[in-house]
């Protein structure tokens, strides 16, 4: 059973819960089409049975709504025989958690999990979350 929500599984969440799912198989994507619109949390080990690589998808997956304030996506790549695009471009070695901003940019790399408060503060951080709060406070 996958421990990520993939496709199959938003669309029954979907029925539960009106806020679609952010997180996704990374097989296939092209990370240059998120440019501009969404940060990237991508989480990869060598297995899904990997004990880093399920806790850091619970602890996502317990806050999805503050991931998606930050319009974050959640890709998980948890197969190194797919030899995934993602995986040629970050190289990973058994457990790690990356960060990409909008921009294209690789914010932090992890080799342990890390929580979803400690993620948004680092988002926070970040130049273009900084002028959306600000743009936010503008329009309200």
């Amino acid at each position: 059973m996958p421990l990520f929500i993939g496709p199959a599984l938003a669309q029954d969440q979907e029925a539960e819960a009106p806020t679609p799912s952010i997180f996704f198989d990374a097989e296939g994507v092209d990370i240059s089409e998120f440019q501009w619109v969404n940060r990237l949390v991508i989480v990869f080990a060598d297995s899904p049975a990997d004990p880093r690589f399920v806790q850091q998808m619970e602890m996502l997956e317990e806050l999805p709504e503050e991931l998606a304030e930050r319009d974050v996506i959640v890709l998980s790549d948890a197969n190194p025989a797919l030899k995934t695009a993602l995986r040629t471009k970050f190289r990973p070695r058994g457990f790690m958690m990356v960060l990409v901003g909008k921009d294209g940019t690789v914010y932090l790399r992890k080799p342990l999990p890390w929580d979803v408060r400690e993620i948004s503060r680092s988002i926070d951080k970040l130049p273009t979350r900084q002028q959306e709060i600000r743009d936010r406070r503008l329009t309200q």
